[in-house]
């Protein structure tokens, strides 16, 4: 170790792009709780002496980075931008962004780096963002379009290319300004058609770790006991099919099944998929929950009224060709405030960058989910 940080140190005052590779080993090397932070250090001393023209190479070492080796990298590119701001290789760095093999916060950065030094440039570059696989690429030509107010086409544009809630929020308002009718179900993905089974028991928050009839097998004829309602008295619950009617996708088992605490419920689709591919399910929920994909348990909280938001969990997910079928669990525990009386959740799939995968079968979304009044009112 000693005679690697002697090496990074003493022989490299002044690093040059051939260099680059030998620098960024120690840092992409760098593990949790410090490991290898000393070697990191001193590679990282000598990389911000790098010359200007090392830079793609720096942005092409974040391809895959971790979060800790990426924020080191990051640094370097800062130090030496700082100091040499008028010699950067902008050609270089115009075609380490423009290429969408690399990966999405190296490009976004490589196109920060154009923008402060050669803006004219960078505002050429701008409107072939629009549909960049790298959201965070997207912002500035939308929010371009959406200064076009009154240009319907230009909104629309707008929409479809937004995956960031804030700009789809901003175009859904400003096409239904002017009479357009917005179907953001479709636009995010969320899965409106359900099977739903409540209420299961929760007293004593012990129903998230219990394993009821759902969790074993899915059978949409069956009869079960559910929780007692009256002492003695029995509840048997059948699946009932449930249309969510909330333009952000809600599932609410209140209305279907009544408003119950300490209780579980289950939640049950299949989605349909042309071909096998790698996805995310996103979730947004402020109950305890868990989410299964084709029998396997991929995630659970075990957390109670915590603020919910779209995109709240992310989950990777690989789905098989055709029928995948979805269960989830969401529990109510004993708190009586106000505030405590949601026992919703919901549910879309998409892509790492937020683009929605539609199944092949997807029903139009319901009519309730595209009338603007109450969907302002939610």
């Amino acid at each position: 170790m000693k005679t690697l940080l002697l090496s990074l140190t003493a022989t490299l005052s002044v690093a040059t792009a051939a260099d680059i590779g030998a620098l960024t080993a120690p840092i992409l090397a760098v593990g949790p709780e410090g490991k290898g932070n000393s070697a990191a250090a001193a590679a990282w001393q000598a990389l911000s002496k790098s010359e200007a023209t090392a830079l793609p190479g720096i942005l092409k070492a974040m391809n895959g980075a971790g979060e800790l080796s990426a924020n080191w990298l990051r640094g370097a590119v800062s130090v030496i931008v700082q100091r040499d701001a008028d010699k950067l290789p902008l050609e270089a760095i115009r075609t380490f962004a423009t290429d969408t093999k690399n990966s999405g916060p190296s490009r976004v950065l490589a196109f920060e780096l154009l923008r402060r030094t050669d803006e004219a440039k960078w505002n050429t570059l701008v409107p072939s963002l629009l549909n960049d696989p790298e959201s965070a690429l997207r912002r500035e030509p939308i929010s371009r379009l959406l200064k076009k107010k009154d240009d319907i086409a230009a909104l629309r544009q707008a929409l479809e290319a937004a995956r960031d809630e804030d700009q789809i929020s901003a175009a859904a308002e400003a096409l239904r300004d002017k009479g357009e009718v917005v179907d953001l179900p479709k636009h995010y993905g969320f899965l409106m058609d359900w099977q739903l089974i409540a209420p299961f028991d929760n007293k004593g928050r012990t129903g998230h770790e219990a394993i009821f009839p759902p969790e074993a097998a899915i059978d949409l004829t069956a009869t079960y006991d559910g929780r007692e309602l009256k002492a003695g008295e029995k509840n048997p619950l059948k699946w009932q099919a449930h249309t969510g009617s909330s333009q952000f996708g809600t599932i609410d088992f209140n209305k279907p099944v009544g408003m119950f605490k300490e209780s579980t419920g289950y939640a049950f689709t299949a989605f349909n998929s042309a071909e096998a591919r790698n996805a995310e399910i996103r979730l947004g929920c402020k109950n305890a929950w868990k989410v299964w994909l084709n029998g396997d348990l991929l995630f659970a909280r075990d957390e109670y009224h915590r603020m919910a938001k779209i995109d709240q969990y992310r989950l990777p997910v690989k789905l098989k060709q055709g029928t995948n079928t979805i269960l989830v669990k969401c529990s109510q525990n004993e708190q009586t405030e106000t505030w405590t009386v949601e026992w919703e959740f919901q549910l879309r799939i998409c892509n790492s960058g937020g683009t929605a995968i539609l199944a092949t079968d997807r029903k139009p979304t319901p009519e309730a989910a595209l009338k603007p009044a109450e969907n302002r009112a939610k």
